[in-house]
């Protein structure tokens, strides 16, 4: 297992405690545009596949989601899964480098890329499994331990093909300067 992932990994643990990561998810989806009626985003008939959703990925918050996906490179513990399959979404333990499917709605990027080994493969590779790209990613942070890229507004532009906006973030444990957009 990669440094980055091993850091990941260590980072959720057991992944019993996820709230301060959930509660990042409304301000997430508020940047990415998705509608909401109280704690769930509300997606009407839309299949979507999430790239390094982890553990506790925003499809579980969803309502009208025709079907899911959740591409991570890590193996969490198997009652994760089984909380994801109670919800018609599928886990797949792989690399977002690795992508090769079609056919989604929308896929959503969400603070991982950082984490990752080939960030602009990844949103190539989103870019073609649907139409719409919904993203948010930290920016302006210097690599470190477990995040070995440093993102920033103008490559982030360059590879989702489209201008993200920008902001500095203070709520819901958010943060930080962030990029975030809707793309299609």
């Amino acid at each position: 297992m990669s440094n980055e992932l091993h850091f990941e990994k260590s980072f959720w643990g057991k992944c019993c405690n996820t709230f301060q990561e959930d509660e990042k998810h409304y301000t997430y989806g508020h940047l990415m545009e998705l509608k909401r009626k109280y704690y769930s985003f509300v997606l009407p008939n839309k299949s979507v596949m999430d790239i390094g959703g982890g553990p506790t990925s925003m499809l579980l918050k969803c309502h009208g989601l025709t079907r899911g996906l959740v591409v991570d490179p890590i193996d969490y513990p198997s009652w994760t899964v089984e909380r994801y399959n109670s919800m018609n979404i599928d886990v797949r333990v792989d690399f977002g480098e690795n992508v090769t499917d079609t056919g989604f709605d929308e896929v959503w990027i969400y603070n991982c890329l950082q984490h990752t080994e080939d960030p602009e493969k990844i949103i190539h590779n989103a870019r073609r499994a649907a139409p719409v790209l919904r993203f948010f990613e930290w920016i302006d942070i210097p690599a470190h331990e477990g995040h070995p890229h440093e993102l920033k507004e103008d490559i982030l532009n360059k590879w989702t093909g489209g201008k993200g906006g920008t902001c500095f973030l203070n709520e819901n444990s958010c943060y930080g300067r962030c990029y975030y957009g809707v793309f299609s």
